[in-house]
């Protein structure tokens, strides 16, 4: 949203006598109108899929991934704030100028004891710390393995480096050990926890096969990363695997409520290879001084208010005990990640506007997120929800379920 302050100036620079714009190519407009006919007018039925109602002020948002609720936590803001009332907005420079105690460097320090490993990069977001990592760890003769349902960053850091990219089964280590039977060492990429269901990657036997093969071994933290672990230390280093992994990576904008992304790394060499071979590290400016400063804050709450987990944790073993109890297939989930199979995009949007009339916002996960006619209706679950909000959920869910059943029920159990 604009500032009221800028919006007579946004106004008067809209209004201006500036030439037109430029038309479009005729094929790059053919792909933009392709887009308006089959999905926006086609198979969404004339509306944008994530456009439902708007939420009111009793609404229960399930659509943030700020599982720990840190986002409007007034430490994190006073840290903010305070360093730009120091600083200002700083200087934007390239990474590969950082040294000595730059509070940058220091916050990957921090971050990387956090997660068991011995140093880390921070990245301008998740997707630039999975790119830069593919591209920096593979090449033409790597094979990549990637769970089917892994972040889509992987698959495209795996591409842009130009290996061969040879997807496994979800979840299924013993396919997994076939095709680096077949293929050969490489790298792995898995998540820890997945985003679109929410179950958990069965990471000790994964770390057998990357062992076994030879192979690199990528986690994938973001959705673990402060929710798991007994001080929110991620999966990987809740279960003691950390010194089974080659790289854990993660977005800082979940549950450390922030914008960067952040790779750990189990050589401290890696790190200043990293900074000038990875291309998102060398072509991007640092963060900035105020989001460094929050994310440190963030750092030393998610260390430390092990209550928000706490409620988390009883949270979500209500809700997945609940609604699964009212036979929905929950796909596995063991996290704070709750979704409803919808089936085509046109499901999703039935669901979406049932559960939205009872006060229920969750987020549509549709293609290319998943497969085609696998959309799903997310609920991101976070440790602010009071148990009144919880019981909306759940009978909301109880609400729709016979109309649901008619409209997907292969996401029933019962």
């Amino acid at each position: 949203m604009v500032p009221a302050a800028h919006s007579g100036a946004l106004a008067a620079l809209l209004s201006s006598d500036s030439p037109p714009a430029s038309v479009l190519p005729a094929a790059l407009r053919e792909r933009v109108m392709r887009f308006h006919q089959e999905r926006v007018r086609g198979t969404w039925g004339g509306g944008i899929i994530t456009r439902g109602r708007a939420p009111g002020p009793e609404s229960v948002l399930l659509t943030s991934n700020d599982y720990l609720a840190l986002a409007a936590d007034p430490r994190i803001a006073k840290s903010m704030g305070d360093c730009l009332a120091d600083v200002g907005t700083g200087v934007l420079a390239s990474g590969v100028l950082l040294h000595g105690d730059h509070p940058q460097l220091l916050l990957e320090q921090g971050l990387a004891a956090h997660l068991g490993m011995p140093a880390g990069i921070l990245c301008q977001s998740g997707w630039d710390a999975n790119l830069g990592l593919l591209q920096s760890v593979a090449d033409r003769t790597t094979p990549v393995y990637i769970d089917l349902i892994a972040h889509m960053s992987l698959w495209q850091g795996a591409r842009d480096a130009g290996a061969p990219v040879y997807g496994f089964r979800h979840n299924d280590p013993a396919h997994l050990r076939r095709k680096t039977a077949e293929h050969g060492p490489g790298v792995i990429c898995v998540d820890s926890v997945y985003s679109s269901n929410g179950s958990l990657c069965p990471l000790g036997e994964i770390c057998d096969v990357a062992e076994e093969s030879g192979s690199v071994l990528v986690v994938d933290e973001s959705h673990s990363l402060g929710t798991h672990g007994a001080h929110g230390e991620g999966l990987t280093a809740g279960l003691g695997l950390a010194h089974r992994v080659h790289f854990q990576v993660a977005s800082l904008s979940k549950a450390f409520a922030g914008r960067a992304g952040f790779v750990a790394c189990c050589d401290p060499e890696f790190v200043d290879y990293f900074r000038f071979e990875s291309y998102p590290a060398i072509f991007s400016s640092t963060l900035l001084p105020h989001d460094v400063a929050g994310l440190a804050t963030a750092l030393e709450a998610v260390r430390t208010d092990d209550w928000r987990r706490t409620r988390l944790r009883e949270i979500s073993t209500r809700v997945r005990d609940e609604i699964g109890g009212l036979g929905y297939e929950l796909q596995g989930s063991d996290s704070q990640i709750v979704s409803l199979q919808t089936g085509p995009d046109r499901g999703g949007i039935q669901v979406r506007d049932l559960l939205e009339e009872r006060g229920v916002f969750g987020s549509m996960f549709f293609a290319p997120a998943v497969p085609n006619n696998r959309t799903l209706v997310r609920f991101s679950l976070h440790s602010a929800l009071t148990d009144d909000d919880v019981t909306r959920l759940v009978d909301a869910c109880r609400d729709i379920r016979d109309t649901y059943a008619t409209i997907w029920p292969k996401g029933l159990t019962a």
